[in-house]
């Protein structure tokens, strides 16, 4: 029998796994593919930009995910890396979605590619929670 964690051990057990991670990281480069793998999968974050409310994605195993803008419908996708972006593709959208993402004192944190005078996306919550996505519900 496998002895069960308390929420507050295992947060510290998380942490000091991704200590290396959150440390290389935070020296404003951006995170390598195997960082913010490390740091998202398994979580559903929420974003904001210049302090309105954004969007929220899911990170899920072998690079999937799922985003939906705030109030609108979820999408399926995927991330891969492209030299020091995390582009994402998305169903139905025909444009990649590519971000540098940075590890700040703040939490995750991201600027979009070609945008470099934008504000940035900055992750303003982090739940394990998958996300709750609204039905799409045609006409």
């Amino acid at each position: 029998m496998t002895p069960k964690l308390d929420k507050g051990i295992h947060a510290l057990v998380l942490a000091a796994a991704l200590l290396p991670q959150l440390a290389a990281a935070e020296d404003g480069r951006p995170l390598t593919p195997e960082e913010f793998d490390a740091l998202s999968v398994g979580r559903t974050l929420t974003y904001a930009a210049g302090g309105q409310v954004y969007g929220t994605e899911q990170y899920l195993p072998n690079r999937k995910v799922i985003w939906a803008f705030t109030g609108d419908i979820c999408k399926s996708g995927h991330w891969f890396p492209e030299g020091d972006e995390i582009c994402f593709a998305y169903e139905d959208v025909p444009d990649l979605q590519c971000w540098t993402f940075f590890q700040t004192g703040a939490g995750i944190a991201a600027k979009f590619r070609g945008d470099p005078e934008g504000d940035p996306l900055v992750a303003v919550k982090d739940s394990t929670s998958p996300l709750p996505c609204m039905p799409d519900v045609g006409v």
